[in-house]
Protein backbone atom coordinates (compact mmCIF):
# COMPACT_ATOMS: atom_id res chain seq x y z
CA UNK A 1 0.00 0.00 0.00
CA UNK A 2 2.78 2.43 0.95
CA UNK A 3 6.24 2.34 -0.60
CA UNK A 4 7.86 5.49 0.76
CA UNK A 5 7.98 6.96 4.22
CA UNK A 6 4.64 7.86 5.72
CA UNK A 7 4.46 10.79 8.14
CA UNK A 8 2.35 10.17 11.24
CA UNK A 9 2.75 13.67 12.67
CA UNK A 10 5.15 16.59 12.77
CA UNK A 11 5.79 19.77 14.72
CA UNK A 12 7.68 22.85 13.54
CA UNK A 13 9.36 25.41 15.76
CA UNK A 14 9.64 27.69 12.73
CA UNK A 15 5.96 27.78 11.80
CA UNK A 16 4.64 27.07 15.31
CA UNK A 17 2.39 24.39 13.85
CA UNK A 18 1.54 20.76 14.49
CA UNK A 19 0.48 18.40 11.68
CA UNK A 20 -1.34 15.11 12.16
CA UNK A 21 -1.87 12.79 9.19
CA UNK A 22 -5.63 12.29 8.67
CA UNK A 23 -4.98 8.68 7.61
CA UNK A 24 -4.46 7.92 11.31
CA UNK A 25 -7.80 9.27 12.61
CA UNK A 26 -8.59 5.77 13.92
CA UNK A 27 -6.02 6.23 16.69
CA UNK A 28 -7.60 7.02 20.06
CA UNK A 29 -7.87 10.74 20.89
CA UNK A 30 -5.65 10.31 23.97
CA UNK A 31 -2.81 8.94 21.82
CA UNK A 32 -3.19 11.76 19.29
CA UNK A 33 -3.01 14.30 22.12
CA UNK A 34 0.03 12.61 23.64
CA UNK A 35 1.80 12.70 20.27
CA UNK A 36 0.98 16.38 19.86
CA UNK A 37 2.26 17.26 23.33
CA UNK A 38 5.43 15.21 22.81
CA UNK A 39 6.23 16.78 19.43
CA UNK A 40 5.41 20.37 20.37
CA UNK A 41 7.41 20.19 23.60
CA UNK A 42 10.36 18.80 21.65
CA UNK A 43 10.38 21.62 19.10
CA UNK A 44 9.80 24.29 21.74
CA UNK A 45 12.72 22.93 23.75
CA UNK A 46 15.37 22.35 21.05
CA UNK A 47 13.92 23.90 17.88
CA UNK A 48 13.77 22.54 14.35
CA UNK A 49 11.12 20.23 12.95
CA UNK A 50 10.33 16.86 14.50
CA UNK A 51 8.45 14.32 12.42
CA UNK A 52 7.39 10.80 13.27
CA UNK A 53 7.60 8.70 10.13
CA UNK A 54 7.14 5.07 9.21
CA UNK A 55 9.71 3.54 6.87
CA UNK A 56 8.77 0.92 4.28
CA UNK A 57 9.07 -1.88 6.90
CA UNK A 58 6.74 -0.11 9.33
CA UNK A 59 9.44 1.03 11.73
CA UNK A 60 8.57 4.31 13.43
CA UNK A 61 11.37 6.85 13.08
CA UNK A 62 11.83 10.14 14.91
CA UNK A 63 13.34 12.50 12.35
CA UNK A 64 14.67 15.98 13.06
CA UNK A 65 15.18 18.59 10.33
CA UNK A 66 16.79 21.99 10.80
CA UNK A 67 16.88 25.07 8.61
CA UNK A 68 20.40 25.73 7.35
CA UNK A 69 20.82 29.08 9.09
CA UNK A 70 19.26 28.10 12.42
CA UNK A 71 21.96 28.96 14.95
CA UNK A 72 19.54 28.53 17.86
CA UNK A 73 18.99 24.82 17.22
CA UNK A 74 20.35 22.68 20.06
CA UNK A 75 21.91 19.68 18.30
CA UNK A 76 23.14 17.98 21.48
CA UNK A 77 19.85 18.64 23.25
CA UNK A 78 18.01 17.23 20.26
CA UNK A 79 19.89 13.93 20.36
CA UNK A 80 19.39 13.65 24.12
CA UNK A 81 15.70 14.48 23.85
CA UNK A 82 15.18 11.84 21.12
CA UNK A 83 16.81 9.20 23.35
CA UNK A 84 14.64 10.32 26.27
CA UNK A 85 11.48 10.06 24.16
CA UNK A 86 12.50 6.60 22.92
CA UNK A 87 13.06 5.50 26.51
CA UNK A 88 10.06 7.10 28.26
CA UNK A 89 7.52 6.59 25.45
CA UNK A 90 8.74 3.14 24.41
CA UNK A 91 5.39 1.38 24.94
CA UNK A 92 3.46 4.09 23.10
CA UNK A 93 5.83 4.09 20.14
CA UNK A 94 5.80 0.28 19.91
CA UNK A 95 1.98 0.19 20.05
CA UNK A 96 1.76 2.76 17.24
CA UNK A 97 4.21 0.67 15.18
CA UNK A 98 2.05 -2.43 15.66
CA UNK A 99 -1.07 -0.44 14.74
CA UNK A 100 0.59 0.70 11.51
CA UNK A 101 1.88 -2.75 10.61
CA UNK A 102 -1.50 -4.40 11.19
CA UNK A 103 -3.84 -1.82 9.67
CA UNK A 104 -1.67 -0.31 6.93
CA UNK A 105 0.77 -3.06 5.98
CA UNK A 106 -1.74 -5.88 6.61
CA UNK A 107 0.60 -7.93 8.77
CA UNK A 108 -0.85 -10.54 11.10
CA UNK A 109 -1.24 -9.53 14.75
CA UNK A 110 0.08 -12.94 15.83
CA UNK A 111 3.52 -11.95 14.51
CA UNK A 112 3.88 -9.46 17.36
Amino acid sequence: MYQDKVVLCASSAYEKKFYFNEDFQALPEQIKQELQIMCVLFTEDVGGVLSLEFDEDGTLLLKVDVDEGDFYFDEIGSALKIKEIQRTKKELLEAIEIFYKVFFLNEKLAEF
